[in-house]
């Protein structure tokens, strides 16, 4: 499916090969989107236009494992530290010491990390629904409640089950939990079956779960404060997210704002386009 104004090419980067969405001018300042579970570049169809008629250059890449990239078979592959380096490597790829980072879902724990670990080539990193991962455990020794609304990640780390049950009948349980867990009407049929086309890819739904995996079986340092400007916006309604953890998240930030949604989900990208995007412009610009 195509969305005006975007171009695609492929990137071959150290480790995997990426398709990356691209839009806006090549002079503008470059801006990395980064999706979550389970979408693709798709899953920022609302906001490449009006972010490209900004004047940034816009790079939305389908993260390994996803839509048309490659998917490394081995857990391992999706460690933070190697998502992290997909970024820096399509960064390089294109030319920019430093970038504008926008992340949402596991989108946006890689790009806590990145701006973490790789302060000197963030300018600013914005935030949609996505706790730092440096506060997550903590923050979930504290508040119970979160850690029920966790419970399906520990059905993630069960070998081959949770594939053959996520990719049955035509991912049936993903599109319901997409259409579930967001407001009436937001993931019309077509993105669905979008959606549906790319987790129906052989290795797909293993590397979108090992990104899962990986990150409760495998160690990782205990990153430093964020120093980057940093925009978090969170929909206050998220069913799996409490909002505590947007807040503990700015705690770990030396210079960031919150912005509430107070009537958005998990997927105020797709509720509320408009303001997102004004938000997101204002800020990145």
């Amino acid at each position: 499916m195509t969305v005006a104004g975007v171009r695609f090419r492929r990137i071959a980067l150290p480790e995997v090969g990426l398709h990356v969405a691209e839009a806006g001018p090549e002079t503008g300042p470059p801006t990395i989107l980064l999706h979550g579970f389970p979408e693709s570049w798709y899953g920022w169809r609302h906001q490449i236009g009006p972010l490209a008629e900004a004047g940034l250059r816009i790079i939305a890449p389908d993260q390994r494992g996803y839509g048309l990239s490659d998917k490394p078979a081995e857990i391992a592959a999706y460690h933070l530290d190697r998502l992290a380096g997909d970024v820096l490597a399509l960064a390089d790829a294109y030319g920019a010491p430093t970038v504008r980072l926008v992340g949402h879902d596991w989108g946006g724990l890689v790009a806590w990390w990145v701006a973490s670990r790789h302060p000197e080539r963030i300018d600013r990193l914005a935030i949609l629904n996505a706790p730092h991962p440096a506060i997550v455990g903590a923050y979930m020794r504290r508040h119970p409640g979160q850690w029920l609304r966790s419970t399906y990640v520990g059905l993630f780390q069960l070998p081959r089950l949770p594939e053959r049950l996520l990719t049955a009948d035509r991912g049936r349980a993903l599109r319901r939990a997409l259409t579930t867990s967001s407001r009436p009407g937001t993931f019309a049929q077509a993105d669905l079956d979008h959606y549906v086309a790319a987790w129906l890819r052989p290795g797909a739904m293993t590397g979108m779960l090992n990104w899962y995996r990986a990150l409760v079986q495998l160690p990782r340092a205990r990153p430093p404060r964020v120093r980057v400007p940093v925009l978090i916006l969170w929909g206050r309604r998220d069913t799996a997210l409490q909002p505590g953890l947007a807040e503990a998240s700015l705690a770990y930030c030396d210079t960031g704002r919150l912005r509430w949604y107070e009537r958005a989900s998990h997927w105020l990208a797709h509720e509320e386009p408009e303001a997102v995007n004004a938000d997101l412009g204002a800020f990145l610009r």
